[in-house]
């Protein structure tokens, strides 16, 4: 029987080449779940793609539309709306598998309801991690969920350290550090008096990539690698010590695993986020991703430097944020950056106030170790008030 699939955000980005890896290899994946946010068109047009059991929206008002038109069109699929519906979607009875794709905070409770049910998880949704930490790590660990990195950085780890049989935790004897890359984003070369000008359109449009909104400011800000970074700490078991941030702006290597001997394995590829999910789905064998092979007599050259925090000062809060432990300072550091995110994509903040209400926020907050997720709930609700009043100000 195929393995059954459910999809948290399959309307995105990585939703979208999810569904696409999907079709490529029909005959071992069957779609059971789908859920969105509020893109009705697009869902809709997966429903009739990839039939479902289920599809729900965040969105009730959205919900009510896409029940109507799967009606109009005698679709056989269950539509649920509502917050409550997309934290649940992993309870379906028919899943084996599912892509935590859902960006931010909002993509939390429902990973952690499919850690919960011992599922296979493929793990797009870094802030559920930089979020909840070694809580997330305990409830793998409880329920023996599968956990897997689709991000193409942890991804790329992954795939360079030694295999063990089991997921993410890999054995790191004789590995000395771990070399995360980052492409500096699409003004890694920009004058530093012209990034306070930087528009929207300009920070979302990635040299490589193909991304989100969100994501794609993260990245022009490098908060996206202070992100990963407190990620893989967590998913790997090691300390910041043993990671180095590379930039590397042909984001040709994803990342790489030095090891005491003097060897430095690296994972290599065009950037397609096909490539991860694939592996991830398949694992530990390999399918067909759709993705071109690097043609290594096209690649002129390969090139690295070391992260400047005047240029990238988020990044710098990320360490920041690290070395307050568990006192909740990624948490507060990833609510931070959501609100700040959103309101320059709103135009309501310059590009360089990205960090400056961050930073704000961050020296605002009085830090407590977070032993339940409640009060990882409670710190990330009150982060967020505080960054919107610090917006408020600023106007």
């Amino acid at each position: 029987m195929p393995e059954q699939i459910c999809i948290l955000g399959s309307t995105g980005s990585i939703g979208c080449s999810s569904l696409d890896v999907i079709a490529r290899n029909s005959k071992r994946y069957d779609v059971s779940v789908l859920t969105a946010n509020s893109n009705v068109e697009k869902l809709f047009q997966q429903c009739l793609e990839f039939k479902p059991q289920l599809a729900i929206m965040a969105c009730e008002l959205s919900a009510e539309k896409l029940k109507k038109l799967v009606e109009e069109n005698d679709l056989a699929i269950e539509i649920r709306g509502g917050v409550t519906a997309i934290n649940e979607a992993a309870k379906h009875p028919q899943v084996d598998t599912i892509i935590a794709a859902i960006v931010g905070a909002a993509g939390l409770l429902p990973t952690l309801t499919a850690v919960r049910q011992g599922h296979k998880i493929l793990l797009a949704n870094k802030e559920a991690l930089v979020m909840s930490g070694d809580l997330f790590m305990a409830e793998v660990e409880k329920y023996q969920a599968v956990l897997l990195p689709v991000d193409s950085e942890h991804n790329a780890i992954f795939q360079s350290l030694p295999p063990t049989g089991k997921q993410a935790q890999a054995d790191l004897s004789g590995v000395k550090e771990i070399l995360l890359t980052g492409s500096g984003g699409p003004f890694l070369k920009d004058e530093l008096s012209s990034l306070i000008s930087k528009t929207p359109e300009q920070a979302c449009a990635h040299p490589n990539w193909d991304m989100g909104r969100k994501i794609s400011v993260d990245s022009a800000t490098m908060m996206n690698k202070g992100l990963e970074l407190i990620e893989a700490c967590y998913l790997f078991n090691v300390g910041i010590d043993k990671i180095k941030i590379v930039i590397h702006p042909q984001s040709i290597i994803h990342s790489m695993v030095s090891y005491a001997d003097g060897s430095v394995i690296a994972q290599m590829g065009n950037p397609d986020m096909r490539t991860p999910i694939a592996h991830c789905l398949a694992w530990p064998e390999r399918i067909d991703a759709g993705v071109e092979p690097l043609d290594f007599y096209q690649l002129t050259s390969l090139e690295f430097e070391q992260p400047d925090f005047e240029r990238f000062p988020c990044l710098e809060l990320a360490y920041e944020s690290i070395s307050l432990g568990l006192k909740g300072g990624p948490c507060v550091l990833n609510a931070a950056n959501e609100i700040a995110v959103d309101a320059f994509l709103k135009g309501e903040i310059k590009f360089t106030e990205i960090h400056d209400v961050i930073q704000e926020t961050f020296y605002q907050t009085s830090f407590k170790e977070l032993s339940t997720l409640e009060e990882v709930l409670k710190v990330d609700s009150q982060t967020r008030e505080l960054a919107l009043s610090v917006i408020g100000e600023r106007k």
